[in-house]
């Protein structure tokens, strides 16, 4: 459990951004909305990055 929380925190914004669009994917959404809420919110994570654009989001996802 620990190892779980620690992990989360250790993840890179790349690493979540990947995980994010793969389970929000899953649960039936389309890019136009994954990426408008991976955006909304990557602001509460425990070290928020710089803003990324919707664009810039695409590229992690998709190279």
């Amino acid at each position: 459990m620990i190892l779980d929380v620690l992990a989360y925190f250790d993840e890179t914004t790349d690493v979540f951004v990947r995980r994010r669009h793969r389970e929000l994917q899953s649960g039936g959404l389309v890019n136009t909305e994954i990426f408008e809420r991976i955006s909304a919110e990557l602001p509460h994570r425990a070290v928020a990055p710089p803003e990324l654009s919707l664009r810039q989001l695409r590229r992690i996802v998709y190279g």
